[in-house]
């Protein structure tokens, strides 16, 4: 029996490597800066009516002022305590609904029926349903976020565990893994990635729906920013609020495929 050689990473390959994963990570910072400062000479030059795309300078000025205030951080502190336990609540059952349902088939053809029925309807259309029986108060603005993100992880997680090949199964319960064991060794670390993708739409997701959930029958919040701010005609504000939540886009995106990389390891990247 001849013995494998590993070959070892040629050091060259190596810095290669990392190189890219530097230049993506500096394109992802540049880019929505490059897009500002087209942004900003367009109006500087007159190439944009201003009353309507006031200069990003502009928007950067009540910005600091809103700061400032403190209405900024208090508007952004409500949303983001909703987005959080919209995220737990309808991200931790999407994760557990999914990976059974990926598991099991009986499971699966009884709740895949009512998946395709109701994550067509626009989660907008059910606002003034959720304001009817959660009232005005978060309740009914967390459970709009937890039905926003319950759906790309619910499904993520589903196509996850059937993409696992039937092999790792079978060998589980060779070596005697049952239920959660199987759960832990294999289904969730396998259907990972996918998860990881669900993640990442959820929360965007959440976003729209939190922002728009605050538009109606709420008191603070970005969503609520942006509304006062048209109902006032403060346009530079609801700039401010769209840039605020275009920014945690990209931080969570950022945020979620740095923990992609450490806990999703054997992931390539494309």
């Amino acid at each position: 029996m001849t013995d494998v050689v590993q070959q070892p990473v040629h050091p060259a390959r190596a810095r290669m490597s990392l190189s890219q994963s530097n230049l993506e990570r500096i394109i992802n910072i540049v880019s929505p800066l490059g897009l500002l400062l087209a942004w900003e000479l367009a109006a500087r030059f007159g190439w944009i009516d201003v009353r309507f795309f006031p200069a990003p300078s502009k928007i950067f000025v009540t910005l600091m002022n809103l700061v400032e205030s403190g209405a900024l951080w208090r508007h952004l502190s409500a949303s983001m305590q909703r987005l959080f336990w919209g995220f737990i609540f309808g991200g931790v059952p999407a994760l557990l609904l999914g990976i059974g349902m990926g598991l099991n088939r009986t499971l699966r053809a009884v709740f895949d029926p009512i998946v395709s029925a109701t994550y067509p309807i626009p989660k907008s259309a059910i606002l003034p349903l959720m304001l009817l029986i959660f009232g005005l108060g978060e309740a009914s603005k967390i459970v709009m976020v937890a039905v926003g993100i319950f759906y790309p992880i619910l499904i993520n997680t589903v196509a996850g565990v059937l993409e696992i090949n039937k092999i790792y199964f079978d060998v589980s319960h060779n070596f005697g893994a049952r239920g959660w064991q199987v759960f832990r060794t294999v289904a969730f670390p396998g259907a990972l990635p996918l998860i990881m993708t669900g993640v990442k739409l959820g929360v965007g997701m959440g976003l729209i729906l939190i922002s728009l959930a605050e538009m109606v029958g709420a008191k603070s919040g970005l969503g609520y920013m942006m509304w006062n701010a048209w109902e006032i005609l403060s346009v530079e504000t609801m700039y401010v609020g769209l840039l605020v939540i275009a920014a945690l886009g990209i931080v969570f995106t950022l945020i979620l495929t740095e923990i992609e990389r450490l806990i999703v390891p054997w992931k390539i990247a494309r």
